[in-house]
């Protein structure tokens, strides 16, 4: 059994059969996602949009947004020359509003100090504004075909189940196991497809709670499955990588009245405002001036100050 905090050393052949077993299994079972399919696949800006997408919704929920985003802003030159609050429109439904600032400020500063070109590598991609380590390289391996670890929650679960058990490593350990993984030249799979394959094999067979370990193309190469052969599914289902923070929740939460805000703005004419006594009714039933005026002004005021609403002398709108 590995100790979390080792490194383990890797059998050649054994890599080169997790490629073959995952090369296979992908070309014939990998999801069918508008990002992955022309005229979008390898294309950078929409490896972008996906990807950030992606961060925080679920995929059944992204795929008709990232069509009607793609539709309306299809080039990040558009996406630039549009204003802050025609996005915010647009990502109703999404969750993370910020999401959609953030991304419109970064298409201003490619265009206006790259020519409209997104960066290749994952050191200039970081470079930018709201970019993160994971969508770096991210859009680095699937629109450049970067050979570069790309470690989202699913591929973390799936690597750390298919080497080590049940005995989940920490995360400086599974950091180096997954470049180490990466297929060399002349491997069944590029690097790209073998990040999609994780992910999907993350998705829809090695769940947290149900793996459907019978059904992996990586079963007799997983350090883990044969937990389940042997009756004990509930530590299997335990064998998750618990990088995830834990959420309380949501109803109720700043989060969910921030959103009930950018929702009320959404609802307005472009350039239409709401003024702040209004506003606390829209957002609160029970809204009592001298008792939750403090509260509103300080959700508003952490919406300014994220570019998702102005204010001016008659109220609140989006920016």
């Amino acid at each position: 059994m590995l100790n979390p905090d080792d490194i383990p050393t890797l059998n050649p052949e054994h890599v080169r059969s997790l490629h073959a077993a995952a090369g296979d299994w992908y070309s014939a079972n990998g999801r069918d996602l508008p990002w992955r399919r022309a005229p979008f696949v390898g294309e950078p800006y929409a490896v972008l949009v996906s990807e950030v997408m992606l961060q925080q919704t679920q995929v059944e929920r992204t795929v008709p947004k990232f069509l009607e985003f793609m539709a309306a802003f299809p080039t990040i030159e558009r996406l630039a020359a549009a204003a802050t609050g025609d996005v915010i429109r647009l990502w109703s439904g999404m969750g993370y509003n910020a999401r959609a600032v953030r991304l419109r400020a970064l298409a201003v500063v490619v265009v206006t100090r790259h020519e409209g070109r997104l960066p290749r590598s994952v050191e200039e991609l970081r470079a930018l504004p709201g970019v993160g380590p994971y969508t770096a390289a991210a859009v680095a391996c699937f629109a450049f075909g970067a050979s570069v670890a790309v470690l989202d929650t699913n591929v973390y679960r799936v690597l750390s189940r298919v080497v080590y058990g049940v005995e989940p490593p920490s995360r400086s350990a599974l950091e180096p196991l997954a470049r180490e993984l990466l297929p060399q030249l002349g491997a069944p799979l590029d690097t790209s497809a073998w990040h999609q394959c994780l992910m999907d094999l993350g998705a829809t067979l090695c769940q947290v709670r149900a793996p459907r370990c019978m059904l992996c193309p990586l079963r007799e190469l997983c350090q883990a499955a044969p937990l389940l052969q042997a009756g004990d599914a509930r530590r299997l289902a335990e064998a998750s990588v618990p990088y995830s923070p834990k959420q309380g929740p949501f109803i109720g939460s700043t989060r969910f009245y921030r959103g009930k805000i950018v929702d009320a703005m959404r609802a307005l004419p472009p350039g239409g405002v709401l003024p702040m006594s209004d506003l606390g009714q829209v957002v609160l039933s029970a809204f009592a001036p001298g008792r939750d005026a403090a509260w509103l002004e300080t959700l508003v005021t952490g919406l300014e100050r994220d570019g998702l609403v102005v204010r001016t002398q008659g109220g609140v709108g989006l920016p």
